[in-house]
This record gives C-alpha cells, structure tokens and sequence, in this order.
C-alpha cells in the first residue's frame, strides 16, 4: 500500500529531515508516528500527500511512484488520500454542510450522490444535526469532527491526520479516536502523528517511532515511548 525506500529529505537551509527512511505500511492498517520535535515526524507525512517530495529514495503509494508523478497528477493522487490538520482548516464563510460537499464538488460528484454521501458522513461524526452551522457556531472539538468529514467524505484509501487532537480538552479527544477507530474499522488506512503519550498507550495500534530522521522503533501494538 505504502512504500519507502532509503527516502532521504533535504531542504534548501541545508537540514536533512529524513535521513533513509525505509517502511512499509499496508492497506487497513493503523499507525502512530511518535517522537520528539523536530525529528521529521512532519516531513515524513508529507510526503506522502505530496506536499513535499523526496530529495533521494522512493515511495511508492498503491505501486504508483509519487515522487514521479507530475504536478497535474498529483489532484488525482490526493483523491485517495484524506488529509486533517491540527488546525482544522476550514472555509469559515461555508457551512458545515457546504465544507464537506467541497471536497466532492471539485471532483466533479453528481449533486444527488454529494447531498446523500455528506449526511452520510456528517451521522458518522455526529453531526448531522449541525448540517447548517458555521464553523464559529462550532466547539474546537465538532470543527475537528468536520475536518474529519470532509477527509473521507469521497472514500479514500488513506486519512492522514498531523496532531488531530493537538488542540483538544481530554474528553474531546477520546471522541475524536472513537471516530478514528471506526473509520479504521471499514478498512481505510489510518497514519497519525501525535505527541499523545496516554491515547497511544491506551489505544494499541502500531507505533513507528522516528527520531533524527530516522526511524529507531517499529512496533505492533507498541507504546508511545517518551515522556510527555
């Protein structure tokens, strides 16, 4: 499903991000990405939604090269891969609704399947009765609900998520992983970067631990680690 090999990233200031990274993730799976600040725990992530590309190495994402993948091909690329962010980053000026039928509107989804497949999803977060809201009628943790709406709202393959409880009270938090769990549950391949030490250890899944670019711990049902 997802493939890195010896994947080194270099920025132009000269500070190598990931130095031979070499991993395998398959279809269905769960991961944490754990580890300290600045250990290329984002870089890596972004890699595999093409924000960045590698400076050497491959990665391959269902046996596609991304890192040869032309600019025009890369909308194409993110159609299978749903992307939430710590800050949510949503259209303020659009509604709940409006939001989530976004990311179908720009794929060019019939307006009948975009109406039964955002109420669809928007049930699934619990949402649904806030269909009409704006995102400042919203708590932070419902706008992060809508953000994870809207990543699997056209039925990806992958959700990547970068710290999606980062800016959430305890409670939310675990609401927000129920979520996860059963987006996981269908078989959508779930890939979260966190500094959460109690939800990873309470939530076993697979740890990938990097640190100085590289990855030290690759372990199934693992623990988070590091002290909090």
């Amino acid at each position: 499903m997802i493939l890195m090999k010896d994947v080194y990233k270099t920025y132009e200031n000269g500070v190598t991000a990931l130095n031979g990274i070499n991993v395998e993730i398959e279809q269905g799976e769960f991961v944490y990405i754990v580890g300290p600040s600045g250990a290329g725990k984002s870089s890596f992530i972004k890699l595999m939604y093409r924000e960045i590309k590698p400076t050497r190495g491959t990665l391959f994402i269902s046996n596609k090269d991304v890192s040869e993948l032309k600019e025009k091909e890369v909308p194409y690329l993110r159609r299978n891969i749903g992307v939430i962010f710590q800050d949510f980053r949503l259209l303020p000026k659009l509604s709940v609704y409006e939001n989530v039928a976004f990311a179908l509107e720009v794929i060019e989804e019939p307006p009948k399947n975009i109406r039964r497949r955002v109420m669809e999803v928007l049930d699934l977060v619990g949402l649904k009765s806030k269909a009409r809201f704006f995102p400042n009628e919203l708590s932070g943790g419902e706008q992060q609900r809508v953000s994870i709406a809207r990543a699997i709202v056209n039925r990806p393959k992958i959700v990547i998520a970068d710290e999606p409880t980062g800016n959430l009270d305890p409670d939310t938090s675990w609401e927000i992983m129920r979520a996860f769990e059963e987006i996981n549950n269908s078989g959508t391949t779930i890939i979260m970067a966190t500094h959460s030490k109690e939800i990873v250890n309470t939530i076993k899944k697979r740890v990938i631990a990097i640190e100085d670019g590289l990855i030290v711990r690759d372990e199934h049902r693992g623990d988070y680690g590091y002290e909090s």
